[in-house]
C-alpha cells in the first residue's frame, strides 16, 4: 500500500509531488471542501501546491492555512469535508508526506486509505468551466481558542518550550503565553530546518533538562516536526517517558477507559480498563471513536476524544502545564510504579519481510509475546525501514532477557 501507519510518507522526490497531485484530485472530487496545511519543511510548499492543484482541477475548494500544526488542520476539518496535512511528522528532513483527516479529526481509516489509493489512477479532472477555488483560511485561531477554553493553568509558571523548528512554533508559545505561562523558548523559529532530530526522544533532548535546571522552570514541553506529539520534562529537569505521561494524563483526567498501543507499559492496567491496538495513533483514534475516555501511545501522541480524534501536541502541552501548575510533578511521578521497559530500533531494508517470516499477520502490527513476568513486541516500522523491539519485565534483568530473545528471533528470521 502507498499509505503506511500514518498516512503517505517517503523521501522527497518527483514521485512524491506527482502522488500529491493525484491525491489532491481524488480529494477534490470525493471531499470537495478541504482544509490544507503544511509543516515547516523546505519541501512542504511544493507538495502543498501539488495537492491544491489537484483539488482545484477536480472542482473542489482548498482552504489553505499555510504553516500550522497537524492537530490544527485536523481540528479545523470539522468546518469542511476533510483535512489534508503536508508533513512527515517526526521523520528526518529529507522525508515528507501527506496525512488525511475526517471532519471529527480522525485519520482516514485503513478502509478509507485503500479506497483513496484505488482511485488515484482514475480521471478526476473537470473542464475549464468547473475549476475549483482556493482561499486563505485560519486554522490556528479556532484551535487555540478551543484549547484555552478547556484548560485552566495557574498563572505565573515558567515552562521551557522546544518546538524543534517545527509547526508547533506558530502556535504553542503564543498559546501558553495567553494561558498565563511564562515560556522559555528553544528552537521555536519555523525556519525550515531542524536544529535537532525531529523525533522527541530522550537522547536528543539533554539540553532541555539542563535548561529547566538552569532557569528554575516548572517543567518543559517538547514537540516533533508537526506538533502532533508532545513529550515533557518535570520540575527537576528529568525526561518523562511516554508510559508515565500516559498514566499522568489518565489520572488527571479521571479516565477509566484508556486506549493505548501494544508497546505501552503494563503500568496503565493498574489504574484503568485498557484496550490495546497495533502501534500507530490512527489505530488508537479509530478505537476511541467507539470506546474509551482517553488514548495515547508512548511515542508522545495523546488523543482527547472530547476535543478531537487527532493526536494534539499543543493541547497536551497546555494540559501538562495545567498539571504542573497545580502540583509537584516530580513527586507524582516518583509515586508511580516502574517496570523496566526497553526499546530498540534495528535499521533493516527488508524489515517487513523479516517480521512476516516470524509469524506476523501484518508486519507493522508485529507479534507480541506475553509471559507472566513481562512481554516483548517485534514490529516493522510503518514509516521507516526499521524493525522496532519493545520489551518489558518486572525486573531489569528480565526485560533484558526478553529483549535479547526478540533480537535472536529477528536474526533467525534474517537467515531463514
Amino acid at each position: 500500500m502507498l499509505f503506511g501507519s500514518s498516512g503517505i510518507r517517503q523521501r522527497f522526490d518527483r514521485s512524491l509531488v506527482e502522488t500529491a497531485l493525484a491525491v489532491g484530485a481524488v480529494m477534490g472530487e470525493r471531499f470537495p471542501d478541504c482544509v490544507v496545511g503544511t509543516d515547516t519543511r523546505t519541501t512542504s510548499p511544493a507538495l502543498a501546491r501539488a495537492i491544491i492543484a489537484g483539488i482545484l482541477g477536480a472542482g473542489g475548494r482548498a482552504r489553505f492555512t499555510g504553516v500550522a500544526p497537524t492537530p490544527s488542520v485536523a481540528y479545523s476539518a470539522r468546518t469542511a469535508t476533510a483535512g489534508c496535512m503536508i508533513t512527515a511528522s517526526h521523520n528526518p528532513e529529507d522525508y515528507n508526506g501527506i496525512k488525511l483527516f475526517n471532519p471529527n479529526g480522525s485519520s482516514f481509516t485503513q478502509a478509507q486509505q485503500k479506497d483513496t489509493e484505488a482511485f488515484l489512477k482514475g480521471p478526476h479532472w473537470t473542464d475549464w468551466r468547473h475549476q475549483g477555488q482556493e482561499c486563505a483560511f485560519d486554522a490556528l485561531t479556532p484551535h487555540k481558542k478551543a484549547i484555552l477554553d478547556a484548560v485552566s493553568i495557574e498563572p505565573g509558571i515558567s515552562v521551557v518550550v522546544d518546538c524543534g523548528n517545527g509547526a508547533g512554533s506558530v502556535l504553542t508559545p503564543g498559546l501558553l503565553t495567553e494561558a498565563g505561562v511564562k515560556p522559555v523558548c528553544l528552537t521555536c523559529d519555523p525556519a525550515g530546518h531542524f536544529a535537532r532530530p525531529s523525533e522527541p526522544l530522550k537522547e536528543y533532548l539533554g539540553y532541555v533538562g539542563e535548561m529547566v535546571k538552569k532557569t528554575g522552570a516548572d517543567c518543559a514541553v517538547v514537540h516533533d516536526g508537526d506538533a502532533d506529539r508532545m513529550m515533557a520534562f518535570d520540575n527537576r529537569g528529568r525526561y518523562i517517558d511516554g508510559d508515565h505521561l500516559l498514566m499522568l494524563f489518565a489520572e488527571h483526567l479521571g479516565a477509566k477507559k484508556v486506549v493505548t498501543t501494544s508497546d505501552a507499559s503494563m503500568i496503565i492496567d493498574e489504574i484503568a480498563e485498557v484496550h490495546r491496538t497495533p502501534v500507530g495513533d490512527a489505530f488508537v483514534s479509530e478505537e476511541l471513536i467507539s470506546w474509551g475516555d482517553f488514548g495515547g501511545e508512548p511515542s508522545g501522541a495523546w488523543i482527547f476524544p472530547h476535543h478531537s480524534y487527532c493526536p494534539d501536541g499543543p493541547f497536551a502541552a497546555a494540559l501538562f502545564c495545567e498539571i504542573a501548575s497545580g502540583c509537584d510533578v516530580a513527586e507524582r511521578l516518583d509515586a508511580m510504579p516502574v517496570y523496566p521497559i526497553l526499546r530498540e530500533s534495528l535499521p533493516m531494508d527488508n524489515a517487513r519481510e523479516i517480521v512476516t517470516k516470524l509469524g506476523a499477520g501484518n508486519p507493522t502490527d508485529g507479534i507480541r509475546v506475553a509471559q507472566e513476568d513481562g512481554w516483548y513486541l517485534i514490529r516493522a516500522s510503518g514509516t521507516e525501514p526499521k524493525i522496532r523491539i519493545t520489551a518489558e519485565g518486572k525486573s531489569q534483568t528480565r526485560a533484558k532477557e526478553l529483549l535479547e530473545t526478540a533480537k535472536t528471533l529477528i536474526q533467525q528470521g534474517k537467515t531463514a
